[in-house]
């Protein structure tokens, strides 16, 4: 099967997760642990590899570090 993305990238929003989480002031391991009160269960090292683009990322999880970060679904697609 066909990538839909066309680099070497797992995911398009990584970027712009790392960007939030730092202008909310928030480390990565805080990020886990305030997912995790949203019943998302991501590791610190997971959230690294998301951010650098290493790794996929599901829409539940996309939806709940919006919530988190408070920022919109739009803003981490860059649209």
């Amino acid at each position: 099967m066909k990538r839909i993305i066309d680099n070497d990238k797992a995911n398009i929003i990584g970027m712009r997760i790392r960007d939030a989480r730092i202008k909310a002031g928030m480390s990565q391991q805080q990020l886990s642990n305030k997912l995790e009160l949203q019943a998302v269960y991501v590791c610190r090292g997971s959230i690294s590899r998301i951010e650098n683009g290493e790794r996929s990322i599901t829409d539940i999880e996309i939806d709940a570090i919006s919530k988190v970060l408070k920022v919109s679904l739009d803003y981490l697609f860059g649209r």
